[in-house]
């Protein structure tokens, strides 16, 4: 057997092995879905003109297939969730009038989820300004994207991963004004001049998640869901640049905190680039600090007496 031949034999062994997992990856009943819905413009048979007709298809609509992929929901048909009057093209258009899926439908009483906290989150989630204003019509899927949902918060050890997916969520909204007008009749505020108070202003949004100062930290779960009012939004710096900071119980409750409790504190001053500034307080430190600037001051006198002597 030739060396090409070999090595063709091993190319189309490998193509089989690799066909499967793309077929798990997404259903095949979603890639007739997926034919209209991952492309800019439709086709439709128009049966007064008897022609078929391309159309741009809703932005909103357009689904990304490699971040479909990538979600915990890739191996759905699209039918768990959307009705199976769907199969039917064209659709129906009071199709899109139907009450969706949510994340409390299927893992409401789930015992595989039960860590999850999904009840606990629901209630939370029925406390906060999003749910009371929006009448009910705010729901999991107004943050969650059901088609590219990842745990990244859950599995992540990089601060700066955690706080951008995050916030992507709330920027989503609060910075795409098309958005925003789904489910609020205000004009959408300029985030920028909302947060003018904020120093470093840049830095925060880069380091720090928006709810850790719009929600009310709930200790018995991973991410709290009862987003305030932004009147009562946190705006005192000590709350997070002190010892007893804030974030030690939201933003670092997850394996973060896990590597800085093994790590110990001086170690993750040193190596931590999302070190807070007043958050890591030392008690040796500290009083290394004091006693240098004691010996500062004694130095500074000395000197001063020695001259006032001499002159």
């Amino acid at each position: 057997m030739s060396a090409t031949f070999r090595n063709l034999t091993f190319v189309v062994l490998l193509g089989l092995l690799y066909l499967p997992v793309q077929s798990q990856t997404i259903p095949d009943d979603n890639k007739h879905c997926l034919k209209c819905h991952s492309s800019q413009s439709f086709t439709i048979f128009n049966k007064l003109t008897e022609h078929n007709q391309r159309r741009l298809m809703n932005p909103l609509y357009i689904l990304d297939t490699v971040q479909i992929k990538t979600g915990v929901h890739h191996s759905f048909s699209c039918t768990d969730c959307h009705s199976y009057e769907y199969e039917t093209y064209p659709h129906n258009g009071d199709l899109k009038l139907e009450q969706l899926m949510t994340c409390i439908d299927c893992h409401g009483g789930d015992e595989t989820y039960a860590s999850y906290q999904f009840e606990r989150i629901e209630d939370e989630f029925k406390k906060s300004v999003h749910f009371k204003i929006s009448d009910g019509q705010f729901t999991c899927s107004k943050c969650h994207n059901q088609h590219y949902y990842k745990a990244t918060a859950r599995n992540s050890d990089n601060i700066k991963e955690i706080v951008k997916f995050s916030n992507d969520m709330c920027f989503s909204c609060h910075n795409n004004m098309i958005k925003y007008q789904l489910v609020s009749e205000n004009q959408n505020p300029q985030l920028v001049q909302v947060h003018d108070w904020l120093p470093n202003q840049a830095l925060h949004f880069e380091h720090v998640r928006c709810i850790e100062c719009h929600t009310i930290v709930a200790d018995s779960l991973n991410v709290s869901h009862n987003i305030r009012k932004k009147e009562d939004a946190l705006k005192l710096c000590v709350e997070c640049h002190s010892a007893n900071s804030m974030l030690q119980a939201s933003l670092y409750k997850y394996k973060n905190i896990q590597a800085r409790s093994e790590d110990g504190t001086f170690n993750s001053i040193i190596s931590n680039s999302s070190y807070v500034i007043g958050a890591y307080q030392n008690p040796i430190l500290n009083l290394l600090s004091l006693i240098i600037f004691i010996a500062t001051l004694v130095g500074i006198s000395i000197h001063l007496i020695f001259r006032i002597i001499k002159k």
